[in-house]
């Protein structure tokens, strides 16, 4: 009997210990750059416009890099609560 609620509720403790975790510094993807429909204002104002492209692109690509990162984190804490999963397993039984 207790092999059988062991089973059922283990996927729910594993749920519990992703959630519960260490929290990870969240990637924020920058705000796009507004780029006006009038020419002559894109004219008037093409030094803040080129600031505000040359400031999202360097942003976007920080943002690349801490998506990568947190796939990467992800993926090795999966491959962790795995383990895990496996050695609670072995020890409750299958």
């Amino acid at each position: 009997m207790q092999t059988v609620v062991a089973r059922r509720i283990a996927p729910f403790v594993v749920a519990i210990m992703v959630m519960c975790g260490p929290v990870s510094a969240s990637c924020l993807p920058p705000e796009r750059p507004w780029l006006p429909s009038e020419a002559a204002d894109i004219r008037a104002y093409a030094d803040l416009i080129r600031g505000d492209f040359e400031s999202y692109i360097a942003a976007v690509q920080d943002y690349f890099r801490c998506l990568d990162a947190e796939r990467a984190r992800a993926f090795l804490e999966a491959q962790e609560v795995s383990q895990d999963y496996g050695r609670f397993q072995s020890i409750v039984g299958n």
